[in-house]
């Protein structure tokens, strides 16, 4: 056919070279494209049948090797072979969480963070034999403290054998010259049984509180303060003035803090009452008083006289009024965890002061976390008992076999901070 049309198309001559051109040269393409796409489809043909041959191996195909599927394999096929998508193992750890998103700081906004302060109550504990004498060896399982009569739970305990931090406090005003060289010879005890790592200052006072030295080491010091005080110029002894200035002075001091009162307790003429001494004492922290009666000797040879006890030019104070200020000062020294003395000689007021050294170079401290933490400003109540390790009474024998009598000392209670504070 294609021979015929191209002698037809030569044979015919009528046209010109252009049109001949124009005719045959596409005429001879299309012929050159149609042999070569027969040509393509016979080779794109599929097999008639999938099966093999007899004699034909399965692994053959045209004497070509067929690829076999992988056993782990799986997923779609296409005309090279399966797919091979490994499956997954059951202990394949998951792929981590992503991290959480972070809240975008918005600008101009301030970084806020919340802090809880957890209260933490500190409670001094002295324990002795009814001679004074310290009871070593107990362990935070023979201690139980309870607040406003609920069961604390103790979290730190130990043994105070620490440098102490005092003031001496004493009475020296124109009242009786007996009751002042008395107070004078116990100032003169109590800064004997000084060490050299304490610290402690010297006041006095009659009208008014008087620094004789700030807080020092210096024994030498301290004596040399105390020769300096002559006959006082003043009746008036303000004791709760002088005591509320100097509980001032150390609540801004850190740590532990001792007060050593050297009074007859008599009050005069103060503008701090009963009432708010007792307040400022329970509010301040961290301080024990230790309190010695002077003038002991004298009143009890007026007394058996059935006079009076002289107090100075315009100032009269009888039997009740001493005894009140006896019951004052066992208030103080109560309230703080401290003891209050009344020797009757002189004699005794170094042994005095050496129990006094004692007591405060040997207590168990102890510390607890409080079930009741609202900061509401109260006042709590303090309990501790010292029991035995199985919860019964504590038996301390002497050399005897004796069972003694143990003395718990500690402070009545503590002010609860405030939201303020």
């Amino acid at each position: 056919m294609l021979r015929l049309f191209a002698k037809e198309i030569i044979s015919n001559r009528r046209g010109s070279r252009s049109f001949a051109s124009a005719v045959l040269v596409p005429a001879l393409s299309l012929a050159l494209f149609l042999n070569i796409s027969s040509a393509w489809a016979q080779d794109q043909q599929p097999a008639q049948d999938s099966t093999p041959a007899q004699g034909q191996t399965p692994n053959q195909d045209n004497g070509k090797p067929k690829q076999d599927v992988p056993a782990d394999a799986g997923g779609p096929g296409n005309d090279i072979g399966p797919y091979a998508i490994p499956k997954k193992t059951p202990d394949a750890a998951p792929p981590p969480p992503p991290p959480p998103a972070t809240p975008n700081k918005i600008e101009g906004m301030p970084d806020y963070s919340i802090k809880v302060n957890v209260p933490l109550v500190n409670v001094d504990v002295m324990v002795t034999l009814k001679n004074g004498q310290f009871v070593p060896g107990l362990k935070k399982d023979n201690f139980r403290i309870f607040e406003d009569g609920s069961p604390q739970q103790i979290s730190n305990f130990s043994v105070s054998q620490a440098p102490i931090t005092a003031v001496l406090l004493t009475e020296f005003g124109d009242t009786n010259y007996a009751f002042m060289v008395q107070a004078l010879q116990a100032s003169y005890a109590f800064v004997n049984t000084l060490k050299k790592d304490d610290w402690v200052a010297v006041s006095y006072y009659d009208m008014q509180p008087h620094i004789l030295v700030d807080f020092t080491q210096d024994k030498r010091a301290l004596v040399g303060a105390l020769n300096t005080l002559r006959m006082a110029g003043f009746s008036e002894t303000n004791e709760f003035d002088a005591l509320y200035d100097t509980l001032d002075r150390l609540d801004r001091v850190e740590g532990k803090k001792y007060v050593i009162l050297v009074s007859t307790g008599i009050d005069t003429f103060s503008r701090i009452t009963l009432d708010k001494i007792y307040k400022k004492i329970k509010d301040t922290k961290d301080v024990t008083i230790f309190a010695i009666s002077v003038g002991g000797i004298i009143r009890i040879m007026y007394e058996a006289q059935g006079r009076e006890p002289p107090r100075g030019m315009g100032i009269h104070a009888g039997q009740m009024d001493y005894l009140q200020a006896d019951n004052e000062m066992r208030t103080f020294a109560a309230m703080t965890g401290g003891r209050a003395y009344f020797p009757r000689f002189t004699a005794e007021l170094p042994e005095l002061f050496a129990d006094i050294s004692n007591d405060i170079r040997n207590q168990y401290s102890l510390a607890y976390h409080p079930s009741n933490s609202k900061l509401d400003g109260t006042y709590r109540k303090l309990k501790v008992q010292v029991v035995a390790p199985d919860g019964g009474p504590l038996k301390v024998r002497d050399q005897k076999g004796k069972d003694q009598k143990i003395e718990v000392v500690a402070r009545d209670g503590y002010t609860a901070k405030h939201t303020v504070d």
